[in-house]
């Protein structure tokens, strides 16, 4: 469910109807719903309350990487979210959005030493270990930062999972998948114990747990239970190797209906499997949405520059390229992977239906964001939305084109504000001094 409702025939963001922004702020822009937010973060959080025993204290870790707006994460921080992080910005991000270190996660399969340095220093939660080289190095830099350590300033010895890769690829692209045995993303199974022993021989890392990820925008729950099962099972090897095993992180990658499907798993289904398949391991779980959380939260508001006809409206071969003042500068994901976003007229004009081809002001052939949509009869300057843009929208967005980078605007009830403003041309050009000998 969304809060992104018509109201009088127009489209409105909670109680702020998508024209009153439009004028405010220009166009292409992002629209945030709190509410949304809030309650999506909230199914999540019952669906695993309703399950202690099997759970235990598990915690919700916004995967960061979805939207890393600093009013969308401390929204999600003031209802008692988490983070799951992949660079030290996204770190720093999370510490000023107001997330707790110890609620934060440091996964990434190229985590520099400066960053795990900052890592171990401010005192995260856990730090998801990727490869038997990561390990070594993180080793090395706990063990350096140990030795410079002084009486004020005692650095804790940084506790971590094993990420594995159980070769169960899946999701809505191949290139969302992170799972497969090909994939670049974890430790294969059968390396993972004999890692995690070497682990628990270092004073200078403490292994807790097991971790996965296999995929985004799963729309079944067959994958993500092998998964689980596959880290049910490595748990307790190591039991039984007499290692100890706390903690189990889950990932993220339940998919959400871009297409407007009923069929998907509900969060409910999805948190109760996982507690059937961790049951009596008595550990506690993780979980790291992203797009569950943040997708249906967002649209990306643009405007109509004008309708290009070639060949005629019949004719053979024709086109009408409905032309939008957004690219694929602005919204990446149908030029990156194929993705469908609906698109809707913020108010309808009456008449039939025609077909279009929605394309960006963009100079590449890839800025086309559907072939031969459907929609009601469409004019220059009308305002449109794409919807099912909250997650992987902006955090994608570039300045191609010399494009100013799209602004931000997070909307709470009927007050709104513009939480990354669009920069000034001045303010572009003024980022590259000129070299001192031009």
């Amino acid at each position: 469910m969304h809060h992104f409702d018509r109201i009088n025939g127009a489209l409105q963001a909670e109680g702020v109807p998508l024209e009153v922004l439009a004028g405010a702020v220009s166009t292409p822009a992002y629209v945030y719903s709190t509410a949304t937010l809030t309650r999506h973060y909230g199914l999540l959080a019952d669906a695993v309350a309703a399950h202690p025993a099997a759970l235990g204290k598990a915690l919700i870790a916004f995967a960061v990487k979805a939207n890393s707006n600093l009013s969308v994460l401390a929204t999600l921080a003031r209802l008692g979210c988490g983070a799951d992080t992949v660079s030290e910005g996204e770190i720093r991000r999370a510490l000023k959005a107001g997330v707790p270190a110890d609620r934060i996660v440091f996964s990434g399969v190229g985590k520099t030493d400066a960053e795990l340095a900052f890592a171990i220093d401010v005192g995260v939660r856990q730090i998801n270990v990727e490869s038997a080289v990561e390990l070594d190095r993180l080793i090395e830099v706990s063990s350096s930062l140990k030795q410079r350590a002084t009486a004020s300033r005692a650095i804790a010895t940084p506790e971590i999972a094993i990420r594995v890769n159980p070769a169960v690829g899946a999701g809505g692209h191949a290139r969302i998948t992170t799972g497969g045995a090909t994939d670049k993303f974890g430790v294969p199974a059968d390396e993972a114990h004999a890692l995690y022993a070497r682990a628990s021989l270092s004073p200078h890392v403490t292994p807790v747990g097991l971790a996965c990820h296999i995929g985004s925008q799963i729309t079944t729950l067959e994958p993500l239970e092998a998964a689980f099962r596959a880290l049910r099972t490595m748990t307790l090897e190591l039991r039984g190797a007499g290692l100890t095993v706390t903690r189990l992180d889950l990932g993220g990658g339940l998919g959400v209906p871009y297409h407007g499907q009923s069929d998907l798993p509900s969060i409910e289904a999805y948190v109760a499997m996982a507690a059937r398949v961790l049951d009596g391991l008595e550990v506690e779980a993780a979980f790291e949405p992203g797009r569950l959380l943040a997708a249906n939260a967002g649209v990306l508001l643009s405007r109509v520059i004008q309708v290009n006809e070639r060949g005629g409206s019949s004719g053979v071969g024709g086109r009408r390229f409905l032309v939008l003042d957004a690219g694929m500068n602005d919204l990446m994901r149908p030029a990156l992977y194929d993705a469908f976003h609906d698109l809707v007229p913020v108010r309808p004009r009456e008449g039939e239906p025609r077909l279009y081809d929605l394309v960006g002001p963009i100079c590449e052939s890839t800025d086309v964001f559907a072939r031969d949509r459907l929609l009601p009869p469409m004019q220059a300057g009308d305002l449109v939305a794409f919807m099912g843009a909250g997650a992987y929208g902006a955090v994608l967005a570039s300045e191609y084109n010399s494009r100013p980078l799209v602004p931000e605007v997070l909307v709470d009830g009927g007050r709104w504000a513009v939480v990354r403003r669009r920069p000034t041309y001045e303010e572009m050009l003024g980022r590259e001094p000129t070299a001192n000998w031009l």
